[in-house]
């Protein structure tokens, strides 16, 4: 059965919107009205007037659109697509750290619960954290939970103290140096362009550092042919629809993400024609977790 009439029908009856991340499998890019990283996708459910949101991604990306816009419906297909590297911060943890360092601002990175939103100051995403730390009016950050990507904020930010958290991305943080060094050997003409969640002796070898929606405008302007790309491995079914004419390697064999691929065409069917499982925020996390992201969305 192709799905995707049903579900186009359904999506028109529901006046639903259907969002992917750039990680999702390639037909359920291709079905979504928008595919986008983090950021783009927040400010998308932010503004939607649809009445019903189809989260294709993980659960934190569904908390994120029922905190920015409760009075909608927000489905996610794959209940059971979590995110080892939000488990990996707890709110209880997160106190503790804001006691022990109470000049500190704390800085969430998306890829966290709506609970440790809630006792954050600000969220930010790998696209604009470099951003959110130089502009907030604190000197000293703990930077949760992406140990890599605060490393990597760190170096881009000198000026301020940043106390990182020791989390990691399972897909990202496997990646090691001499894979660059291997790749450069085989394709010595083509650019290496990583995710700031790669550890920081894999960024120090790229050519580009980047979200997943910065490395696809940043291949874009490249005059490359062939390109290697350090992320996970959905990213490559938009980078080769944009630009038939290159041709694109995974930096690493291990870049995929399981929960990433959950998503499937029948799930999001079921999403829509039962109108379930539906996404809830609590009060008064919901309010709390929504400051925070509406400061970095003020500074976006």
């Amino acid at each position: 059965m192709d799905l995707f009439p049903a579900i186009e029908r359904l999506r028109r009856e529901r006046r639903a919107i259907i969002l992917a991340h750039n990680y999702q499998p390639d037909e359920i890019q291709d079905l979504a009205d928008f595919v986008g990283d983090s950021l783009a996708l927040s400010q998308k459910a932010a503004k939607t007037d649809a009445e019903v949101i189809v989260f294709c991604g993980v659960h934190f990306m569904a908390e994120t659109a029922a905190i920015l816009a409760p009075e909608k419906k927000v489905l996610l297909p794959a209940p059971d697509a979590g995110c080892p590297l939000a488990e990996m911060a707890e709110p209880e943890a997160v106190l503790a750290a804001k006691k022990e360092h109470p000049a500190a601002a704390v800085v969430a990175y998306v890829n966290t619960s709506a609970a440790v939103k809630a006792v954050a100051d600000y969220c930010c995403t790998s696209a604009n954290a470099v951003r959110v730390v130089r502009t907030i009016p604190y000197e000293e950050i703990i930077f949760l939970p992406d140990r890599n990507l605060g490393h990597y904020v760190a170096r881009q930010v000198p000026e301020k103290r940043i106390i990182i958290w020791p989390g990691f991305c399972v897909t990202h943080h496997r990646i090691r140096p001499e894979e660059v060094e291997a790749v450069r050997a085989t394709h010595p003409d083509a650019p290496v362009l990583v995710h700031p969640e790669c550890p920081p002796e894999v960024v120090d070898r790229a050519d580009f550092v980047g979200s997943t929606s910065q490395i696809i405008k940043k291949v874009k302007e490249m005059e490359a042919e062939t390109f290697i790309i350090g992320t996970e491995m959905g990213i490559l079914h938009q980078l080769r629809k944009e630009n038939p004419g290159k041709k694109f390697f995974l930096l690493s064999p291990g870049l995929l993400c399981p929960n990433m691929k959950r998503t499937t065409l029948e799930r999001v069917h079921h999403a829509l024609r039962e109108l379930a499982p539906v996404v809830t925020v609590p009060e008064p996390i919901r309010t709390r977790a929504r400051t925070a992201l509406e400061r970095m969305l003020a500074i976006t």
